[in-house]
């Protein structure tokens, strides 16, 4: 007997395509200070992923293993492997990784103080050799996004706030075309109303211009609101990870990061007496 199509079975949802690929790699420094402990991670496409932990967790470490940035600070990627579109990426030059596509905006920002803002994004542009109409169609795409940075255009990055900085510094990512961001502490340093501007923008880049987004953040709160997946570091380790929704229901991150338990906020004191009995801790 055939089935009717109201009997058979649905089909399951394709799972997202696998952009970047972490798989229990290990980062020492001096080849003495082992800092990532086995931290594996997934990106799919077209998601934003947040990496969070306290000051210290490995988050830092983590992108700059991907962006091969660590070698600047004398570390290395010593077990595991990271790949990007299935690809094996740990080996190859930060220069190699923006060209396919992946751009790291450091922690504190690090404009180029002396340039105007518009210098600081063209800087972002430099590896793919536009031409004058590109470039400008490129700037006038950024500037859509930020238009407070286009009247500020000709000031001096040096002289402008720590948002318009931190505008910027991703305004200078997205001038390489990127298609994934690595975001590293982007509310550090600024008032709340100017975090949520920025975490607004990052998720309509992330849904007009399908960039991937994989931000590290001390902000549990405001990181799980416009995350769709997130993991959370402690000493090197990945303790806990699942979809943002469900990590901000759930009890122990909201006792442990947000200083929520029982519906009731705790104090500092309180929250150090909880942290001692974390039941994930390695």
């Amino acid at each position: 007997m055939i089935e009717s199509p109201a009997q058979l079975p649905s089909a399951a949802a394709p799972a997202p395509e696998l952009l970047l690929d972490v798989n229990g790699i290990e980062v020492i420094y001096n080849h003495v200070i082992l800092v990532l402990k086995g931290v594996s991670l997934q990106v799919p496409l077209g998601r934003i992923v947040a990496l969070l932990g306290a000051n210290g967790a490995g988050k830092t470490t983590t992108l700059r293993a991907i962006s091969n940035l660590l070698q600047g600070e004398r570390g290395d990627v010593t077990k595991g492997e990271i790949r990007y579109r299935n690809e094996r990426v740990d080996k190859l030059t930060p220069a190699d990784m923006v060209k396919r596509g992946v751009v790291q905006v450091m922690e504190g920002r690090h404009c180029f103080a002396h340039l105007t803002i518009e210098e600081n994004l063209l800087s972002g542009a430099y590896t793919r050799r536009l031409n004058r109409g590109d470039m400008n169609a490129a700037l006038e795409r950024v500037y859509a996004y930020f238009p407070r940075l286009k009247q500020r255009r000709a000031s001096q990055a040096g002289y402008t706030s720590g948002g318009e900085q931190q505008m910027t510094a991703i305004g200078r990512a997205l001038m390489a075309d990127p298609h994934m961001i690595l975001l590293d502490e982007p509310s550090m340093g600024l008032a709340p109303q100017i975090v949520e501007e920025i975490f607004h923008i990052v998720r309509d880049l992330n849904t007009r211009e399908k960039v991937s987004f994989l931000l590290a953040e001390q902000n549990t709160n405001i990181a799980l609101r416009y995350a769709d997946y997130g993991y959370i570091l402690e000493n090197g380790r990945v303790m806990m990870d699942g979809e943002a929704s469900a990590l901000a229901r759930n009890e122990d991150v909201k006792e442990f990061y947000l200083g929520i338990a029982s519906g009731e906020r705790k104090s500092f004191r309180d929250n150090k007496f909880y942290r001692r009995r974390k039941r994930w801790l390695a």
